[in-house]
């Protein structure tokens, strides 16, 4: 059994946690996230901390304890310090270019493709081909950066493609020009 759930959040000094009919709101300068709370967990904030406790003891409130953590900790952290996700455009021609809140891909189409940012997500484009997104909200980042990923996955040839930074691509070999008689 993973022991994540039992482990409490420290609360830093600069944000603002209200917990009022199963619903959470951490807020500070950056912006204000809110979710609710699965009936089967409760949390408790007291002495600068924040506690997920079970309401009734059996696997899946368990699992759901540790989930609420996970999920309540991704939210004091987005609120303090943010989320980022780097993308790396791979191909001859292909390139991004930014138009305000919607990014313009090259991507070996025959026509180029407008991506439009969500409300919480910002991006900057580096050398035209490596892009930055960043938000406080690290379930609407990801879900963004695989969107993107999903416009021209890389492929295993040659690797061109929209892939993440830190992803690596098994390359596979060609056609070996072997003569068949």
């Amino acid at each position: 059994m993973s022991r994540v759930g039992k482990t409490p959040i420290p609360i830093p000094d600069n944000i603002k946690i209200k917990y009022k009919d199963r619903v959470i709101t951490v807020e500070s300068g950056k912006g204000t996230l809110e979710r609710s709370v699965h009936p089967a967990v409760d949390l408790k904030i007291e002495d600068g901390m924040i506690k997920v406790n079970v309401v009734k003891d059996d696997r899946n409130s368990q699992a759901l304890r540790g989930l609420t953590r996970s999920l309540v900790a991704n939210m004091v952290t987005g609120v303090t310090k943010g989320f980022e996700r780097v993308l790396e455009i791979h191909g001859i021609g292909y390139r991004a270019i930014l138009n305000g809140n919607r990014i313009e891909f090259n991507i070996g189409y025959s026509h180029p493709v407008n991506f439009d940012l969500p409300e919480g997500v910002s991006a900057t484009i580096d050398k035209r081909n490596v892009i930055k997104l960043s938000g406080i909200d690290k379930e609407l980042l990801g879900h963004t950066a695989a969107s993107i990923r999903r416009l021209r996955p890389p492929e295993r040839y040659k690797g061109k493609g929209i892939k993440y930074a830190e992803e690596h691509i098994q390359r596979k070999a060609g056609k070996t020009g072997v003569k068949v008689v």
